[in-house]
């Protein structure tokens, strides 16, 4: 039967009493424990049943019980040893028809590689980020798997706004500029503190993408290097700004000339096509 019985509040609390689990600050640790939201996550996560998940962070295991029977298969990656190795277990007790589709990873989300993830290719990444280092993740895992055409993550109500940020706007700065070399990103919806055990002292929000090819041939990293030089000092203009980057104020104004961005700009008037052409103008 392809059917997943879900956690609520007491089964949630019934396991980590069992495994001895006291939810952790350091390892962002906060349980959903609502099956009401997990069911609208994963359905606003838009997934085809051909779509093979990275789950970061399953915890006991709340959202991959309602992912299991969405999708071919998912990839849980699992920092703490203790809550991974319980997984399975938890899968086969609430959804014994679609054990065979999780495999578990032990790893931290923020440096594990594709290699370590055994079997199909992932497409898709539905998870309830780590508050602590949510943006690196995400950041990590889109570059690291290319196969991936679509998410939904839940972070920190704030993280979400960043993330989504278009160009202009106050909230827009490094994460809204890098996810934009990977990805068109919106807000979609927020998350009420109550579902969680325990409650955490901040709002949580919903942020969708949708995957597309990179808008240069410029390589990621010299990009990503102009767009982390722009914003360490966002209230300068570009020319003052990218002075180090470039070897000189001269030298940075000639390459923002050369790609047809006035030197007096802030750099969060400029978008990630705009940034790949200052990486491209860079004086030799």
């Amino acid at each position: 039967m392809n059917d997943a019985r879900l956690l609520g509040p007491a089964e949630v609390r019934g396991l980590a009493e069992r495994l001895g689990i006291r939810p952790t600050k350091k390892l962002g640790q906060n349980f959903v424990h609502d099956p009401n939201t997990v069911r609208r996550i994963v359905k606003a996560a838009e997934l085809g049943s051909d779509d093979v998940v990275v789950e970061v962070g399953p915890g006991l295991g709340s959202l991959t019980l309602a992912l299991l029977p969405a999708v071919a298969a998912v990839h849980a990656v699992e920092i703490d040893p203790v809550l991974a190795a319980q997984l399975p277990a938890t899968v086969a007790e609430f959804a014994p028809g679609l054990a065979d589709r999780l495999t578990v990873t032990t790893a931290d989300a923020v440096r594990v590689r594709a290699a370590e993830l055994a079997g199909p290719v992932p497409t898709a990444i539905v998870a309830n980020l780590p508050y602590n280092v949510g943006v690196p993740v995400l950041l990590h895992l889109l570059a690291e798997l290319p196969g991936i055409r679509r998410g939904l993550v839940m972070v920190q109500a704030e993280v979400a706004d960043r993330l989504a940020a278009p160009p202009g706007s106050k909230t827009y700065g490094v994460p809204s500029a890098k996810l934009a070399w990977f990805a068109d990103a919106r807000r979609a919806g927020p998350v009420p503190r109550a579902v969680f055990w325990p409650v955490p002292n901040v709002d949580s929000g919903l942020l969708a993408f949708t995957c597309r090819p990179a808008p240069s041939d410029v390589p990621r990293a010299d990009v990503f290097a102009v767009v982390d030089a722009a914003f360490a000092q966002r209230r300068k203009a570009l020319r003052s700004a990218l002075a180090e980057w470039a070897g000189s104020p001269p030298a940075a104004e000639q390459a923002l000339t050369t790609a047809g961005i006035d030197p007096l700009t802030r750099a969060e008037r400029l978008g990630i096509t705009d940034f790949a052409r200052i990486a491209a103008a860079r004086p030799a």
